[in-house]
């Protein structure tokens, strides 16, 4: 069977027949949602192979993080969610013997080159908008599938007794890692390539496989997050994406809404969830919510942000996290984050007991962290430069969700939608992380944050990169005003405005 991308096909298959032809592998990958879901579709094409591998995860693939990794014993490291922008210092160790990479990544390439490179950049396909690191971790499990058959392994569902691709779709979809759809998608929605409410271009058709395989479920429905977990006066209080003045960020204002409608929104005296209401109850609110926002003022074209595809994996049950692919990917940067890697990693594969209760609680460790952070930053408020604005949260906002925080608090009182917001942390006491965020709207214009992260961060001794739309760096502390100097230069730059 053809993989999902022909044009990353010939690539991924001399990858996957590469890998079948080591005797064990080291899988490394990075921490955040999208990193998880690489490194456990990586993993489960890698054990239904029957290639022995251990894995381990870095917050950032630097220098001194890849040295570590060659001097292990592994001949052969699989690189998952980067590896492509440090490809230079891990192409130094491949020459001298150390390791042959194989990498399945999405970020922009370093001045280098291996031979079992799979990233999309490499072949006409935007690895920020249409294929996640999850997503080139799928082709490639695609292919280690194909590449295995043909060559007479056997997978590890045939070995274990499960059923085989002639007993029935599942099977089948399993046999041949199209069930690894599901968190594929996790992995892309995760990474924010969900523009204008739906997955595109080779993501689109991840999606299209996992519907096949039947791990996965799609329909237009609202856009708001937490559809099957918050009951619906906070579904609609927090949904700040689309302000409408009277439910967003108020409360009493949400509950009056809702009281105003002809359904029965509790039960048992508790609101019920979107995710619980039958297709005619979502009508009602829906419709009802938009002629709120059209009463209210609010532009066309933020009404038609209510509204957008939804991804539902299909084998979870309605009403947990898992259920949504936005919310379980919010799940997992709540564990990686706080240094659980591993945890993150068990609920991907299927651990429904201690990892998984494990990662609610850092969850609900994550949303408190969050909501701090953002309450800090909107009542101090960003320093607005000519062409970006930002802050300086020192020790008060973890380094690892920084990022996060500055992308939720854009479009808050005194926080602007116009330009890409950079928000500094402290990762130790040499070195400061800093964070970008920016919008599509920008990017069509000609923003790359990754290379305003790259180019501002290396002129003042550190380094960085990521995509357009969102980036990171690390840069010695007591540097920010000259990195926000460069980086103000070089937007304006980029959106004509110097």
């Amino acid at each position: 069977m053809a993989g999902p991308i022909p044009a990353l096909e010939e690539r991924a298959t001399a990858c996957a027949e590469h890998l079948l032809e080591c005797d064990r592998v080291l899988l490394a990958s990075h921490i955040d949602a999208d990193g998880l879901t690489s490194a456990a579709v990586a993993a489960s094409a890698l054990e239904r192979a029957e290639l022995p591998f251990e894995t381990v995860f870095e917050k950032q693939l630097d220098a001194e993080a890849i040295e570590a990794i060659a001097d292990t014993d592994y001949d052969t490291v699989l690189f998952t969610d980067f590896g492509s922008g440090q490809l230079d210092v891990i192409a130094d160790h491949e020459d001298a013997g150390d390791f042959t990479p194989v990498i399945a990544d999405h970020h922009q390439p370093a001045e280098a080159d291996t031979t079992y490179h799979l990233n999309p950049l490499l072949f006409g396909i935007n690895g920020a908008s249409e294929l996640s690191g999850a997503g080139a971790s799928y082709v490639l499990a695609r292919a280690l599938a194909e590449a295995g058959e043909g060559s007479g392994t056997a997978g590890a569902a045939e070995t274990a007794g499960e059923p085989t691709a002639t007993d029935g779709g599942s099977a089948t979809a399993r046999a041949d890692n199209r069930d690894l759809a599901a968190l594929a998608v996790v992995g892309a929605v995760g990474d924010m390539q969900a523009s204008g409410g739906e997955l595109h271009g080779a993501n689109a058709k991840i999606v299209a496989e996992g519907v096949e395989a039947g791990v996965l479920e799609t329909a237009t429905d609202l856009a708001l997050y937490g559809k099957q977990t918050r009951p619906l006066p906070k579904l609609l209080e927090y949904a700040s994406d689309v302000n409408i003045p009277g439910i967003s960020n108020d409360g009493n204002g949400a509950l009056r809404f809702l009281d105003g409608l002809d359904l029965e929104l509790k039960r048992d005296g508790e609101w019920r969830c979107w995710a619980n209401l039958t297709s005619e109850e979502k009508q009602t609110v829906a419709s009802a919510l938009v002629k709120k926002a059209v009463t209210s003022g609010v532009p066309a074209h933020k009404i038609d942000d209510l509204v957008g595809t939804s991804y539902v994996l299909a084998a979870e049950p309605v009403g947990t996290e898992l259920r949504d692919a936005s919310e379980f990917s919010t799940l997992l940067n709540a564990t990686a984050r706080y240094e659980r890697a591993d945890v993150g990693l068990g609920v991907c594969l299927g651990d429904r007991d201690e990892a998984l209760e494990r990662a609610r609680q850092l969850l609900r460790e994550h949303r408190r962290n969050l909501s701090n952070g953002i309450d800090l930053v909107t009542r101090e408020g960003v320093t607005k430069e000519a062409h970006v604005q930002w802050f300086d949260a020192g020790d008060r906002i973890r380094e690892t969700i920084v990022g996060i925080v500055a992308g939720m608090a854009v479009g808050n009182a005194g926080i602007s939608r116009s330009m890409p917001i950079l928000a500094f942390a402290n990762k130790n006491d040499e070195e400061v992380k800093v964070s970008a965020r920016g919008t599509h709207s920008l990017v069509r214009k000609g923003l790359d944050l990754s290379v305003v992260m790259g180019e501002a961060s290396r002129s003042v001794g550190g380094d960085g990169g990521g995509h357009d739309v969102a980036a990171g760096a690390t840069v010695p502390a007591g540097k920010q005003a000259e990195f926000v100097e460069r980086a103000d230069e070089i937007v304006g730059e980029q959106l004509g405005d110097s």
